[in-house]
């Protein structure tokens, strides 16, 4: 758990149907599970991710929310969202912050932690 008292869980999978490698294009979904472990409600404002693939190329996405939302989320509990991100190769990785809202109206960021998106043939 972070400092922030909130917890950022994330799982993946690789979406063989919506990939098309010849392009290349390699589309990946990811699930996040937020959970307010402090003793007042959050809402989540905003979310900047950076996006790694194996050619180091670095994509930065800024923007409100996530998925069109911007959950308030109650102390103990979760919000759990899916998104996905297309790459040109098989592997990269992703992470960034959530910037979150308490319930004083003081801003606070989230460090959502690095986690890998790779074609399941390619980690051995």
């Amino acid at each position: 758990m972070h400092d922030s008292g909130i917890e950022i869980r994330v799982s993946t999978q690789y979406l063989r149907h919506q990939s098309d490698p010849s392009r290349p294009a390699f589309a990946f979904a990811y699930t996040i599970t937020i959970t307010n472990h402090r003793a007042a409600p959050v809402q989540l404002l905003s979310r900047h991710w950076i996006i790694t693939d194996q050619n180091n190329k670095v994509e930065e996405v800024k923007g409100k929310g996530v998925v069109g939302q911007q959950p308030t989320i109650e102390p103990g509990e979760s919000y759990q969202y899916s998104s996905g991100a297309v790459l040109q190769t098989e592997i990269g990785d992703m992470h960034g912050t959530y910037t979150l809202q308490d319930d004083d109206g003081s801003l606070f960021e989230a460090a959502i932690p690095l986690f890998v998106l790779a074609v399941p043939h390619m980690l051995h």
